[in-house]
């Protein structure tokens, strides 16, 4: 049955991963949809490391930072990066982009959410990011109709563990940005039920958005499969991991989810990103 492959990954800079083995991943992934965070790069940096794919890219307003992407097979009927407050700067941290899906439209979405720093400014702009999100949700949940049932896809670094299971280490990292209580309560109400009143993690109360977290869905109550390691001991050797990179999908879109996966490298040495891609393949 025909599919849409649509993969993401946070590559922790265009140009490294293109000189430590991105090209060679991607000439056997079969991928027609790839969303990028942490570019870290212009234009033809994109461009020469992703010769021949259709490629749309907000950068970062400081240079060297941030940035997302997404790069297709075929170019994007259109794309946008307003999110949030005026006041806020999401430049190089969400991108929209949407496609023809069979007969209808599909929105695909490259975030890269803060990482934060626990009582900093850092976090004061994580907040800041997910206040918007919810917002920003809904309104793409609505679809072209306004009867909710679009096709459309968050992918990308969200920079949250939701849950216990999202984090090998769960425990030490409590008081710590990407396990916050209150970050984590974002989470439940954006995959909470929708219209229902959610209680999240924080005791904190709000109206459940109905998203799907495709890669929980898939895989069940499981640890993981995580899709982010520290660099420090031998995380990646032990598999003490963090899963923060997501596809969340309207549930019209969950339905039509054939395959789930994350692209774990076979060694430490064979990575060519802190991350690992995470693919998932979508029923035209």
């Amino acid at each position: 049955m025909p599919h849409l492959r649509v993969a993401s990954v946070n590559v922790n800079g265009i140009r490294a991963s293109a000189r430590n083995g991105m090209s060679t991943w991607l000439d056997t992934a079969d991928v027609d949809i790839l969303t990028l965070q942490e570019v870290r790069g212009q234009d033809e940096h994109l461009e020469a490391a992703l010769p021949g794919w259709h490629i749309i890219h907000d950068e970062a307003t400081a240079k060297g930072r941030a940035g997302v992407a997404i790069a297709s097979r075929l170019p994007a009927l259109a794309s946008r990066t307003t999110f949030g407050a005026d006041d806020f700067d999401s430049k190089g941290r969400w991108i929209e982009g949407d496609f023809t899906f069979g007969d209808r439209v599909l929105t695909v979405v490259s975030a890269y959410v803060h990482s934060g720093e626990a009582d900093t400014p850092k976090q004061d702009e994580k907040w800041k990011f997910l206040d918007a999100f919810g917002p920003r949700l809904s309104a793409l949940g609505q679809g072209e109709l306004g009867q909710g049932d679009a096709l459309a896809v968050v992918t990308g670094d969200l920079n949250v563990g939701h849950r216990e299971l999202d984090i090998k280490n769960w425990r030490g990292n409590r008081k710590k940005a990407g396990f916050l209580p209150r970050e984590r309560a974002y989470f439940d109400r954006f995959l909470g039920e929708a219209g229902a009143e959610i209680t999240g993690v924080d005791g904190t109360v709000g109206t459940g958005l109905g998203w799907v977290d495709v890669g929980r869905r898939v895989h069940g109550e499981v640890e993981g499969p995580y899709t982010w390691w520290s660099a420090r001991g031998q995380a990646f050797d032990n598999d003490t991991g963090w899963r923060i990179d997501y596809h969340l999908a309207t549930p019209t879109l969950a339905e039509r989810v054939q395959a789930y996966s994350v692209a774990r490298a076979a060694s430490y040495a064979e990575r060519w990103s802190d991350h690992a891609p995470v693919i998932v393949d979508y029923r035209i």
